[in-house]
């Protein structure tokens, strides 16, 4: 019976570079939303793809937070031979490199994950409160599928959890007697590995956290520019975090936008079994408002205050990682538009992004980045009037406004 492989970007290369997002010549972005679908796209003219953060030219990697492969010819010349009909090659001119690049598009959805076979599956339920997600899978890991199932597909997506990518024995034989660069398999048919055979050691905890610590911030340097020194605090403040350590990293975007992300949330605690990724999720606030002084500036507040609530409640933890929540934290020391009279301030997790992905992958897992978004409190006392509809509408309207998860101090209430 044939086996099936998971492809991925091996982030543990010592001095490899990291991909953005790529753009045509008008400056659209094309990123993770079209390209992770599993399904045929339609690109137009030359796209243009930066080099985050320079190092050694890999024939295999992913772009945009680990959405999608940019791959040499050596790579591309096998995947067009061998599984013509599962992908689409799209010409890519990488910055500072001379030599051709294609990005990759699996075109090819199968459905085939082994839900007994899996470490773990679950699916979204009626109590999740997301009813167009009912019956979808919200968590896959240790991922087994079948091989009956598959056909004639040799590249192809999980129906279901198109995060992962898959690739048929013989590909992988192909690609490995190219020598091609930053490739990594993992097989996903036969019986799943014990927790002990797995690499690096189940006992070694310092490795996984090296390895997580590695893969995000490969996913952070894909965002845009980052700051080379991360926030930490002298001493650690509030519930602790999954490694025993807190920081924020600092990472400046196109059109001078400014993320601030979490850098800790998803470390693998001492406490869990390894593999983990601590409590699975990062936490990302965004503005295209001028920010004076990062860490003393109300975003980097709300986050940590958001942060501490979600590392104290379970329950909040498990909400952010099933969609969308609202919550009001501490006003102290943020703009006045934004402070209800009570002295909070409120704010909606999980405002979907077409500029930020989702989910971004590690050695040990697939970690949910989970929007922030300060609300002004006429919209947040429409969330309370109006319930989870209230939120749903409020979603809808900051996307229909092109604002989306941005946090602005000076803006025009949605409602």
């Amino acid at each position: 019976m044939t086996r099936y492989f998971r492809l991925t970007d091996d982030m543990t290369l010592p001095g490899r570079w990291e991909l953005g997002t790529p753009i045509n010549e008008h400056g659209q972005e094309f990123g993770s939303l079209l390209f992770m679908a599993g399904k045929p796209v339609h690109v137009e003219g030359q796209l243009q793809l930066p080099v985050v953060h320079p190092g050694h030219a890999l024939d295999f990697s992913f772009a945009d937070a680990g959405g999608f492969p940019v791959v040499t010819q050596r790579v591309a010349s096998v995947l067009s031979e061998m599984a013509p009909g599962d992908v689409q090659l799209f010409p890519v001119r990488v910055d500072s490199r001379s030599e051709p690049y294609l990005l990759v598009n699996v075109a090819r959805t199968v459905k085939c994950i082994d839900d007994e076979a899996s470490e773990e599956v679950q699916y979204w339920k009626p109590e999740d409160g997301e009813p167009e997600r009912l019956g979808d899978y919200r968590v896959v890991a240790g991922m087994r599928i079948d091989p009956t199932q598959v056909g004639e597909a040799k590249v192809f997506r999980p129906l279901g959890w198109k995060v992962v990518l898959v690739v048929s024995e013989d590909i992988k034989e192909a690609l490995e007697r190219t020598g091609a660069t930053g490739t990594e398999f993992r097989e996903v048919t036969g019986p799943r590995r014990a927790r002990d055979e797995q690499q690096p050691s189940a006992g070694s905890h310092k490795e996984w956290l090296r390895q997580v610590d590695v893969a995000r911030e490969v996913a952070w340097r894909t965002l845009g520019t980052l700051e080379e020194e991360a926030i930490v605090p002298i001493a650690p403040s509030g519930p602790a975090w999954p490694g025993q350590r807190q920081a924020w990293r600092v990472i400046h975007r196109t059109g001078k936008r400014l993320l601030l992300v979490t850098d800790g949330l998803s470390d693998p605690s001492p406490k869990q079994p390894v593999p983990s990724v601590g409590f699975g999720l990062e936490l990302a606030i965004e503005t295209d408002e001028p920010v004076k002084d990062v860490q003393d500036s109300w975003l980097l507040q709300v986050l940590q205050r958001v942060a501490n609530e979600l590392a104290e409640h379970e329950r909040v933890r498990e909400a952010a990682l099933k969609g969308q929540l609202t919550m009001e934290v501490s006003g102290k020391g943020v703009p006045k538009p934004l402070v209800t009279r009570d002295g909070r301030v409120g704010v909606l997790l999980g405002v979907e992004s077409s500029t930020l992905p989702q989910h971004f992958t590690t050695p040990a897992g697939d970690v949910r980045l989970v929007t922030v978004k300060a609300l002004l409190p006429t919209e947040l006392a429409y969330r309370v009037q109006n319930g989870k509809q209230g939120r749903e509408e409020l979603a809808r309207r900051f996307a229909e406004s092109g604002e989306e998860h941005l946090s602005r101090a000076r803006r025009r209430a949605v409602v």
